[in-house]
């Protein structure tokens, strides 16, 4: 008797949790699908249950939650999610995190400090996360935390395109806001056509978070418009204080532009009334209506990740998506 190989048809399916809603319907259209019909709801003492409404047997699982406030709260939810696709036998689950949570906690400054970054890979890996993708981690190193794929997603060919094409006549400088950043300030100059590099000569206090001093620009800036960039935003101080010292340096003006917009308290204060003529960030965290001003542009990583996605199911290459970007 003749054996019969009975070949599984593929399934993509897109998850996602109460945090970051609007763009996973929205990388769940580009890909061509919907996501997935999930209950979600809290106990009276805040304990988070999850269950989804359809068969998720056999499935290539892609579960999109943004890590935004109340952080601790997204975070334990997306576990949850990928426990619970565990034990209801998804074939591959991958994780997909525009914006990595505690991944500025990648080392230790000092003694007796936690490694939180290294902490959620291993959460993500214990929980039966097979692939971790996101969207600009704050250090390279943190792919190495989790066992296993971890695709790095980049925004910078969103964020640049869009400033080369508004501020085309300009002539610029790409701005880093401290010298730890230049790596990315240099990819930024090259997507700008070769534009000059500065950075920001900072002084931090490791004891005290969001405080730092900037002290002076280093390179040419005088007469030119500057493009301060960094991968995020939280209470705005550093960035702020970023493009003051650019202004008075000469600058002709100010651009700023970062990927992740967690814009804590007093953020929006400090950005609406900064020297900047224009903030612009992506949507790896969703902003509530209160958050928006003016001067703020929001560009969606959206179809990068749906992008990226389709790689990943389609067992394509995701390192294609960032040519001369290593």
């Amino acid at each position: 008797m003749t054996g019969i190989t009975k070949k599984t048809r593929k399934n993509l399916m897109v998850f996602s949790g109460r945090c970051g809603r609007d763009l996973a319907e929205e990388v769940a259209g580009l890909i061509g699908t919907v996501v997935v019909p999930t209950q979600i709801y809290d106990f009276a003492n805040g304990e988070i249950f999850v269950r989804y409404e359809e068969s998720v047997r056999g499935c290539d699982a892609f579960v999109l939650q943004s890590h935004a406030a109340p952080i601790n709260e997204a975070i334990m939810e997306q576990l949850i999610m990928v426990d619970a696709l565990k034990r209801a036998s998804a074939k591959r689950i991958s994780v997909v995190l525009p914006f990595y949570g505690y991944g500025r906690q990648d080392k230790k400054h000092r003694g007796r400090e936690p490694i939180s970054a290294r902490l959620m890979a291993d959460l993500f890996k214990t929980a039966g996360a097979d692939r971790l993708m996101a969207v600009d981690l704050h250090t390279d190193q943190i792919q190495g935390f989790f066992d296993g794929p971890v695709d790095h997603l980049m925004a910078l060919p969103v964020l640049s395109a869009y400033v080369a094409q508004r501020y085309c006549d300009e002539e610029l400088t790409v701005v880093s806001p401290d010298a730890g950043r230049i790596k990315v300030a240099e990819h930024w100059s090259r997507r700008l056509g070769g534009a000059p590099l500065a950075f920001i000569h900072k002084t931090r206090d490791i004891t005290q978070p969001n405080v730092s001093i900037a002290n002076r620009v280093v390179g040419e800036v005088a007469g030119r418009v500057c493009v301060v960039v960094d991968d995020m935003i939280d209470t705005g101080g550093t960035i702020v204080k970023a493009a003051e010292a650019c202004m008075d340096a000469g600058a002709a003006g100010v651009v700023i532009a970062a990927t992740h917009a967690i814009f804590s308290d007093p953020a929006i204060e400090r950005l609406s009334s900064s020297l900047a003529r224009e903030v612009i960030v992506t949507n790896t965290l969703p902003l509530q209506p209160e958050q928006h001003f003016d001067k703020l542009t929001v560009l969606s990583v959206g179809p990068l990740i749906a992008e990226a996605i389709t790689a990943v199911f389609n067992d394509g290459s995701v390192t294609s998506l960032f040519d001369g970007l290593s």
